[in-house]
């Protein structure tokens, strides 16, 4: 058996722990080539210790020192930082497999290298479709890339898809894809208690483990709608054939209804062990430390249909993904913009939404056709909403 050579993009993430968790399961099938965090010195220096990697990847020169004394008795490993880096191990070619894991906009660059260089893509990084859809699917398909989807709903899609689906849903039989949704920390909460929200009541999320900035999208429900998007890309499906459904368990991660009126739809434990396990090693099956599913334990699973007015994010989402054209990468900017603010004290909960909904209607849909193009849209929407924030003017929006 031939090892997979990897690279993990954002390794001290969740995502990026989660996936080493898996990787150390199966040493005799996969071989860390890089890693690369942000300002988690000490937690990559540890996992470097631990996974041997060539390359480590840092934010700046100032992390690139700390690293190097952190690891003074490991010489042979070369230290970067900054973007250019994180592209470089991205596209190496001695790397058969990236694990893009960089949360946000952030996360753009290195996955659209990997597709360029025709890796075997195992994207987590949803920005990178939500934002470039046309030119992130347009690299992969010039270069013979593969894209492999880590989020558990998408990754639930494509294991209740039939061989073939990459020609078209339609002539699969496929009617409908469905997104399956938790609902968040705040399902039942009475609107008016939305304003007084906090930053740590909107990252206790009550089924996974995830970051600040995606467990707020999770709780407004725009990480619904970010994925809305990039399974339209993935699976190339329109809008109108992609629905979202609230089912507080978590334990169906996805369906996919047929046009012979049959659902298939993939159950498991919430663990994103599961998703990430399955796509480094498929076609085949391997073991990813998370339990099998009891479904007696479980007993009952419940659904509901997703109100928009608790959830406008969600609406949001579904708008710009019709609009087309520039109008994901500007929701996608606004919406990190108005996460921050919310998660610094400057910004109210209830208030993300109406941010974003300014920002789409007041900035111009422009085509995309180049990474030059999207990146000029993420500038002008960040621009945007700085520019209101500083002023106050969306904050009693």
């Amino acid at each position: 058996m031939n090892k997979q050579v990897l690279t993990v993009l954002g390794a001290t993430g969740s995502i990026g722990l989660s996936t080493l968790d898996v990787v150390a399961r199966h040493p005799e099938r996969y071989e860390i080539f890089a890693l690369s965090a942000h300002r988690q010195v000490e937690k990559l220096a540890d996992l470097c210790r631990r996974f041997q990697p060539q390359h480590a990847v840092v934010a700046g020169p100032a992390e690139a020192v700390i690293l190097r004394e952190l690891l003074s008795d490991f010489p042979t490993l070369n230290i970067m930082h900054g973007p250019s880096a994180l592209e470089q191990i991205a596209a190496a070619p001695e790397v058969t497999t990236v694990m893009a894991a960089i949360v946000g906009a952030a996360g753009l660059g290195s996955s659209l290298a990997a597709a360029q260089a025709g890796k075997r893509v195992l994207l987590a990084n949803k920005e990178a479709l939500v934002m470039a859809g046309d030119v992130f699917i347009a690299a992969l398909r010039k270069s013979s890339g593969t894209l492999l989807p880590i989020d558990s709903e998408h990754n639930a899609v494509f294991q209740s898809l039939p061989a073939g689906f990459e020609y078209g849903l339609r002539q699969c039989g496929v009617r409908k894809v469905v997104l399956t949704a938790s609902g968040g920390p705040f399902r039942k909460t009475p609107l008016d208690a939305l304003q007084h929200v906090t930053p740590d009541q909107a990252c206790a999320h009550p089924n996974w483990v995830m970051g600040r900035k995606i467990s707020v999208d999770s709780a407004t429900m725009m990480n619904k709608g970010l994925e809305v998007i990039e399974a339209s890309w993935i699976f190339g499906v329109e809008a109108d054939r992609i629905d979202v459904l609230i089912h507080p368990e978590s334990v169906i991660h996805s369906m996919v209804q047929y046009e012979d009126g049959s659902v298939l739809a993939e159950l498991g434990n919430p663990d994103m062990r599961t998703p990430i396990a399955h796509a480094l090693a498929y076609p085949e099956r391997i073991a990813s430390g998370v339990a099998s599913l009891d479904l007696v334990k479980i007993a009952a699973l419940s659904f509901e249909a997703p109100d928009f007015s608790r959830f406008p994010c969600l609406q949001l989402a579904y708008d710009a993904l019709r609009a087309g054209g520039s109008a994901p990468a500007t929701l996608n900017a606004a919406n990190e913009e108005a996460v921050a603010a919310f998660l610094d004290g400057g910004l109210r909960f209830d208030r993300i939404a109406g941010v974003v909904a300014e920002a789409l209607e007041k900035i111009p849909v422009t085509p995309l056709s180049s990474l030059d193009d999207v990146l000029a849209a993420d500038r002008a929407a960040r621009a945007f909403v700085q520019e209101r924030l500083s002023r106050k003017l969306l904050l009693s929006a």
